[in-house]
């Protein structure tokens, strides 16, 4: 694993590592993706979406799952500028933009279904960032992070990120499983919250006005 830094806006932002979990080999990572995926089915809404954004693409499995699910949607993508992340995109039949979460290149209630999984951690401002999911979807939200301290003390237990006493590089924030559906509900209303370990995973809807 590696650290990766990149240049947005003229600042220098760190986005974690470049390890690809999805792509696993070992046992134990490839069952707990399997719960992440179990979680993930069971938080999308009944109701089919026409238009489904996910913000922070990462190596584009969550859009490639839903794209099977759901293969009439119109998908739109938005991730950071990074060229070695955009390699992984080649043949999942969608191409996202090069974009920040805080100013989405989107009009107001565009889409259906906004998913933001494995993102909230990395933002500077996950409140503000929060605000403009809730102005660019029309109905559903689905977003997952990291469930602190298991998250650190499971890196512990595999030896890495020591001196950072478990924290994975790139991830500034930290939320309970609570913390973290108290901090979507200011946004959104909240309709369920799971807990694949190591993660906390929340569906909400947009708030009636």
């Amino acid at each position: 694993m590696a650290k990766t830094t990149i240049e947005v806006d003229g600042e220098d932002v760190e986005t974690g590592n470049t390890y690809d979990k999805y792509a696993s080999k070992n046992p134990i990572e490839q069952r707990l993706m399997d719960g992440f995926f179990a979680a993930l089915d069971a938080s999308l809404p009944a109701t089919s979406p026409t238009r489904i954004l996910e913000v922070g693409v990462g190596e584009g499995e969550v859009t490639a799952r839903l794209a099977q699910r759901w293969p009439d949607a119109v998908f739109c993508g938005v991730d950071l500028p990074d060229p070695e992340l955009a390699g992984h995109w080649d043949g999942k039949g969608f191409s996202p933009l090069f974009g920040d979460i805080g100013r989405l290149p989107f009009e107001d209630g565009t889409f259906d279904l906004v998913l933001c999984i494995e993102v909230l951690e990395h933002v500077p401002f996950p409140e503000l960032a929060l605000a403009e999911l809730s102005r660019v979807a029309r109905r559903d939200l689905v977003t997952s992070v990291p469930r602190e301290p298991i998250w650190c003390a499971l890196n512990l237990a595999r030896g890495k990120y020591v001196k950072d006493k478990g924290n994975t590089p790139g991830h500034i924030n930290h939320w309970s499983k609570n913390g973290f559906a108290e901090l979507v509900g200011r946004r959104f209303d909240v309709r369920a919250v799971r807990s694949p370990l190591p993660w906390t995973m929340v569906a909400a809807s947009v708030r009636s006005s």
